[in-house]
């Protein structure tokens, strides 16, 4: 891959396809192009000015199989990162089965055969870790993947990004093509979903915290501005405070009870919104924030730009060929008819936190005083999801950016996007 080859990243408008861009750019390729469907790119995104002529963005439902062959015919990239996919936390994946499948697999389809039909040299497949099965061995090793039940909640996703590997394997296999997959464990960074409907742990709980040091401080400027920039259901920073008030209930942001002077006064359960927004007039909020589950499963979480350079790194350094080296050091290839499976990478870090610890640690970054609450009736998803990245660290990479580094940075970006 040299600085002139024309290379195309689908998905280039979301946390995973706009930080590989970002890394390109940087090093100074000179011929990138990506696409956007339903959210548009903002080249001020990558924040590189002086060489944003040398990314090229292109409208293109990857679902239609007709648009993405004219593209291919069209552009002729040499090389692809497939980025593009439907991505959503445990709400969004349990409750939009259908469409997580359907979609993440027709766009896989349509870009790997076109890649094939077109000439592509190289193809880079990003899945995601939630494909080894839900009592995995830990750390989860490549080796792993398909020795056991799934977890229910994200099986159809999973299921989706588990096709794509196999059919980049089978790709290379019968048809020689050089196409790697990797699969980066939960990610985190600029351009992440904040949606609390829709997204992961990590932006969902910064974004909460943020909201729940607002409404205990009594800012209600942040609040309306962060509704104003990302709506909740409907509601923006123009609505009333009653009706923001109940928005943010129903997502797990709750006025508790009041403190007046120094004695804490209950609100009881009967007591209207109405009634809340009254009492803190004169006195200093007390907000409780809701968390889904126990708060005792451990994640794993990677700077998404620590993720893009590993990315990058694969695409210049290492072919199909060099994983199944690595896979058969020995004279296995020889035999007839070897079994070629789970070549895929692992990229993540190697070490996790727990849901509570983590949401204690974004507490401490974003200064929120009030207290959470742990809803057991809700479920906690697999209990440990700790990737073993040791082929990686093989292969000449690893990463670079803390967890407690990376969120005050994500942070930082996210009052910086809304305006604060």
């Amino acid at each position: 891959m040299t600085k002139e080859s024309k290379i195309f990243v689908a998905g280039g408008s979301g946390l995973v396809g706009s930080a590989i861009i970002k890394n390109l750019l940087k090093k100074g390729y000179k011929n990138v192009v990506t696409n956007y469907h339903n959210r548009p790119l903002y080249t001020t995104n990558y924040e590189l000015h002086a060489t944003r002529y040398t990314l090229r963005t292109v409208k293109l439902d990857l679902l239609d199989p007709t648009a993405v062959a004219d593209f291919f015919a069209n552009e002729k990239p040499e090389y692809v990162f497939l980025a593009a996919a439907k991505v959503g936390g445990i709400v969004a994946n349990n409750t939009y089965r259908a469409q997580f499948i359907y979609e993440n697999l027709q766009i896989q389809n349509n870009v790997i055969h076109q890649s094939y039909q077109n000439g592509v040299k190289k193809l880079m497949f990003l899945g995601s870790t939630c494909i080894y099965p839900k009592n995995c061995s830990q750390p989860m090793k490549e080796e792993y993947l398909l020795t056991g039940e799934l977890e229910y909640t994200n099986e159809p996703y999973a299921i989706a990004k588990i096709a794509g590997i196999k059919m980049c394997e089978s790709y290379n296999l019968q048809y020689g093509t050089n196409y790697i997959s990797v699969m980066p464990t939960n990610l985190y960074g600029p351009n992440d979903n904040f949606d609390l409907e829709k997204s992961h742990v990590l932006p969902a709980l910064i974004r909460k915290i943020h909201l729940g040091t607002a409404l205990e401080n009594d800012d209600w400027e942040t609040i309306r501005k962060d509704l104003n920039h990302l709506p909740i259901e409907g509601v923006t920073g123009n609505a009333s405070e009653e009706e923001i008030l109940k928005v943010l209930g129903k997502y797990g942001i709750k006025l508790e009870r009041v403190a007046r002077s120094a004695q804490h006064i209950e609100n009881k359960k009967e007591e209207s919104t109405h009634s809340a927004l009254r009492a803190t007039r004169s006195s200093k909020p007390l907000v409780s924030i809701e968390i889904w589950g126990s708060g005792k499963p451990m994640r794993e979480f990677l700077w998404s730009e620590d993720m893009a350079d590993a990315c990058v790194f694969l695409m210049e350094n290492i072919d199909f060929q060099d994983v199944v080296n690595q896979m058969f050091p020995n004279s296995e290839l020889r035999t007839p008819n070897p079994e070629i499976r789970n070549t895929h990478i692992n990229i993540g870090t190697g070490k996790d936190i727990s849901i509570k610890d983590l949401a204690y640690l974004i507490k401490e970054i974003v200064g929120y005083k009030g207290k959470f609450y742990f809803n057991t009736e809700k479920p906690d998803g697999t209990m440990k999801k700790l990737t073993d990245p040791s082929k990686l660290h093989a292969l000449g990479w690893r990463h670079s950016v803390e967890l407690e580094e990376g969120i005050g940075h994500m942070y930082g970006w996210y009052l910086k996007k809304i305006g604060i």
